[in-house]
């Protein structure tokens, strides 16, 4: 990356070719490219660059980019946003083994044919340790903040807990330190779904002629009830018939009809099936089902006691029924100086932090990007 492209803001896809990649767990990637986007201008001192880490199924496409692109966190990120693009340097990089441009199952091994199977087990910190070539790619010393909500709040966390000293701000939205037995069941049924799906044969698909969508779209239709609330499918629904469906059915119960709430997860399925891989989605879940920011350092309150050097900010969705507002609250107060959390109220669960996200504004303007 020359010093001119740290100057486009225009959220334009990057690559970073990075060479080979020792992973936490023992295995090792030969060859690894990371794929970013970044928006504003690096400083002369190099102060003002934010890393924003996306969610189990998001990208590296934040804040708003070429040709209409709209931004996941465009409520937060962009021109006159609390993370200003004209102030701040935004750097946003697709996770290792994701499907959006950085080395994952579906890119070629050495022998170039896809990894499937092969792809080896990655952790957050596996993904913290690439991302930190950035870093030394742009010469600085340290990021100003690294946020994110969700799995890329984990990752955050990571990052602070990982390298304390290149981390300023910490900002962990809908999150905590170390995924929870529930998490971890939720995770694993989705994982068991795609499994199952006789087109998954063992993660070595891709030269067949098809794929695991059913798997992945059961998995998604899960996942995603882990994402709404209860009061907010009840609303939004309650027991009515899509369309001209009847649910009741006939005789024949091949042919019931369904309820509006059942075509909303087939159709947030098909979304998904759409556009990402199934091997992506087990290699990224397992990353997250193995979440302990403790493991290895004592346990969690030794590993988040000793990282006074970081300014944290963690918040939580008020209705999340995935990453509970207490586990959040159990971060804040094992944290130095107990930040406490900041509330995004909501009637929609833990997807909350993508609709409702600029909520924050005051306290992040405040308390990180003033």
């Amino acid at each position: 990356m020359t010093h001119q492209d740290r100057g486009a803001a225009d959220g334009t896809p990057r690559l970073l070719r990075s060479g080979a990649l020792q992973l936490e767990t023992g295995g090792r990637l030969p060859e690894v490219s990371l794929a970013f986007r970044t928006w504003g201008r690096l400083n002369p001192d190099g102060s003002n660059a934010v890393l924003v880490l996306h969610a189990l199924t998001g990208d590296a496409q934040v804040a708003d980019g070429p040709e209409g692109a709209h931004g996941w966190w465009r409520g937060l990120v962009g021109p006159g946003r609390v993370i200003d693009t004209e102030r701040y340097f935004v750097l946003a990089p697709a996770a290792l083994g994701g499907c959006s441009g950085t080395t994952g199952p579906a890119s070629a091994a050495p022998d170039g044919q896809a990894w499937g199977s092969r792809f080896p087990f990655i952790t957050l910190r596996d993904m913290a340790a690439l991302e930190a070539r950035l870093l030394d790619l742009l010469g600085l010393a340290s990021w100003h903040t690294v946020i994110g909500g969700s799995m890329g709040g984990a990752r955050a966390l990571e990052w602070a807990a990982t390298q304390p000293e290149r981390v300023r701000h910490c900002v962990v939205i809908a999150s905590c330190a170390a995924s929870t037995a529930e998490q971890i069941a939720w995770a694993q049924a989705q994982t068991a779904a795609i499994r199952l799906d006789p087109a998954f044969r063992g993660g070595d698909y891709y030269r067949h002629d098809d794929a695991p969508r059913v798997g992945l779209g059961i998995a998604r239709r899960l996942a995603h009830l882990s994402y709404r609330a209860e009061p907010e499918l009840e609303s939004r629904f309650g027991r009515a018939p899509q369309g001209a469906e009847t649910p009741l059915g006939s005789p024949d119960r091949q042919r019931r009809g369904r309820y509006a709430v059942e075509s909303y997860l087939d159709h947030q399925a098909e979304k998904l099936v759409g556009r990402f891989d199934a091997n992506a989605y087990l290699s990224l879940t397992e990353a997250l089902m193995s979440h302990d920011v403790g493991r290895g350092r004592g346990g969690v309150d030794a590993a988040l006691g000793q990282l006074d050097a970081v300014e944290f900010f963690v918040a939580a969705v008020d209705s999340d029924r995935l990453y509970l507002p207490g586990q959040s609250e159990a971060l804040a107060a094992a944290l130095p100086g107990k930040p406490g959390v900041e509330y995004i109220h909501s009637s929609m669960g833990h997807d909350g932090f993508l609709t409702q996200a600029e909520q924050l504004e005051p306290q992040l303007r405040a308390r990180v990007f003033g």
